[in-house]
């Protein structure tokens, strides 16, 4: 395999032999005629279901970029997975507003969603979608099917690894499930499709689960940085868990701050590295970054999605920005940064900064349907390293999306040891990791840490990687009047807003179609 597997893998979930059409309450319905168990008794057909699966974070149907839509209910480029987790994740933040009209948008930008709010239901529903096509992957791939079937041991041996996989990509959503809407429908793969509506089930106890599958598939996992660009290994598995665990007081109530850095550690000396180009990790030919531990992988060619990168590329761009310097053709003219955030960034020679535009554009921002208002971002560029486009300079963008890179996981285990007040030494030196990269030496090293410093840190380092609302919320700023930024819950200068905000919820079509669930307090 290529170190481009997972793009390869999306290129042929465009043509797996199993697909749903919606994810309703955690079932699958086959669409083409073929039943699980026609597909599941060849075993060549594994990696394809499999392929699916992974493909289910990049792409959003069978067709792309559009027509036969994985779930119905809203536009297909609107609704993929990283576009409508980064919509719920960036815009209620300071470090992003989009301009568009579109419905649920608005609603986003000042925090006034509602149950039948179209993007917090397109998350959902996503989320489920891939966890109803792991569940019946699981479900074929386990050891008491295995047992009965006729395969090869060669076979079953590499399809007991997929299994691990899908696991993994199970437990990935049902972290997004928890992150986001807190107390929501659960089945594993034990639950036999249409025989009762799913139970829901507490965030506690789905932070354990999820704890609990990724504890009992690690040994089960490649070694970090051992597989296939793309795959779940070790390394992903650290990553996921560590952000679990860095949450863990958001979640359950109790701060898991040693946990947080031994996973945190544990990548650390897994030979990651620091991309010495800051910029390079989000251009065209990111897959060569050494930061990179999991991600979201697109192809300007195989991968054709109107979300993803796409949608991070166009929606960034416009006003007086040249669309040579994105390698690409058109603005969709969306996204942007507040002044708040952007007043953060005051560290001397700090390359960060260079990404934030503001030729013709206004820092305050009195109209969020101008474009020109607020700070542009050009962060995400369809172009290699040594300036050429993407292989489809047009529309569609080669940039992968970074669930999980180095810096983070730095950053996270400063984090962690302040708050415990453990090794923070040690954490003092993974922050000067990252702001030496920055500024290109040491000339802007801390000896010391607050807080507050450290959520600047992650603000000038991480922007519009959709890690915003998390980090606010954990830090206690987000629905509070502690910080405000413009348009904050609707004012213009920010104020704050009721604290169910900090969950989104569920769906009311969902509560309606399930009497097992309670919708989230306040809503």
């Amino acid at each position: 395999m290529t170190m481009k597997f997972a793009k390869s893998l999306a290129l042929a979930a465009g043509v797996s032999l199993l697909a749903a059409s919606c994810a309703d309450d955690l079932n699958l319905k086959p669409k083409y005629g073929l039943t699980a168990e026609q597909v599941y008794a060849d075993p060549n057909n594994y990696i394809n279901v499999l392929a699916k699966i992974y493909a289910g974070l990049s792409i959003s149907g069978n067709n792309g970029p559009a027509g036969m839509p994985d779930i119905g209910g809203i536009d297909e480029g609107f609704s993929q997975y990283v576009r409508v987790m980064w919509n719920l994740q960036q815009l209620p933040t300071d470090e992003s507003i989009c301009g568009w009209a579109d419905p649920g948008i608005p609603e986003l930008n000042t925090m006034d969603w509602n149950d039948n709010s179209p993007f917090v239901s397109a998350m959902y529903y996503r989320i489920y979608y891939q966890i109803s096509l792991a569940n019946e992957f699981i479900r074929y791939s386990s050891d008491d099917y295995l047992a009965s079937a006729d395969f090869s041991e060669a076979d079953k041996a590499a399809i007991r690894q997929m299994n691990a996989e899908a696991r993994y990509l199970r437990a990935l959503s049902y972290y997004h499930a928890l992150d986001l809407f807190g107390n929501v429908p659960f089945a594993d793969e034990n639950v036999r499709p249409g025989s009762e509506p799913p139970v829901q089930i507490m965030r506690s106890d789905l932070y354990n689960w999820v704890l609990s599958e990724l504890n009992a598939i690690e040994p089960l996992l490649a070694d970090a940085r051992t597989a296939d660009y793309g795959r779940a290994d070790k390394g992903a598995l650290w990553a996921l868990r560590a952000k679990l665990n860095l949450n863990a007081e958001v979640y359950t109530g109790t701060a898991k701050w040693a946990e947080t850095m031994t996973d945190c550690q544990r990548i650390i000396d897994a030979g990651y590295s620091l991309e010495p180009t800051y910029g390079f990790n989000f251009n065209a030919d990111n897959h060569l970054s050494p930061e990179m531990i999991f991600v979201a992988t697109f192809d300007g060619n195989r991968t054709r999605t109107y979300g993803g990168t796409t949608f991070l590329v166009h929606s960034h761009m416009g006003g007086s920005m040249v669309q040579a310097d994105f390698g690409t053709t058109s603005g969709w003219q969306g996204n942007r940064g507040t002044f708040n955030w952007a007043n953060t960034f005051t560290i001397p020679g700090d390359v960060r900064a260079n990404y934030l535009y503001m030729d013709g554009q206004e820092d305050t921002i009195t109209d969020i349907g101008a474009f020109t208002q607020g700070i542009g971002i050009t962060k995400w560029r369809n172009l290699n390293r040594d300036s050429t486009a993407g292989v489809e300079p047009g529309t569609f963008v080669d940039i992968d999306f970074p669930m999980f890179r180095l810096a983070d996981f730095y950053l996270m285990y400063a984090e962690a040891a302040v708050r415990s007040g453990s090794n923070v030494a040690t954490g003092v030196g993974y922050f000067n990791q990252v702001r030496q990269r920055a500024v290109g030496g040491s000339s802007q090293n801390v000896s010391s840490l607050t807080l507050d410093e450290i959520l600047d840190e992650r603000g000038r380092e991480l922007y519009t990687e959709g890690h915003r609302r998390q980090d606010l919320i954990r830090f206690g700023k987000f629905t509070t009047g502690s910080y405000l930024w413009q348009f904050k819950g609707g004012e213009q200068f920010g104020t704050a807003l009721d604290s169910k905000y900090n969950l989104y919820p569920l769906p009311g079509a969902d509560l309606n179609a399930n009497k097992n669930l309670v919708q989230n307090p306040g809503y």
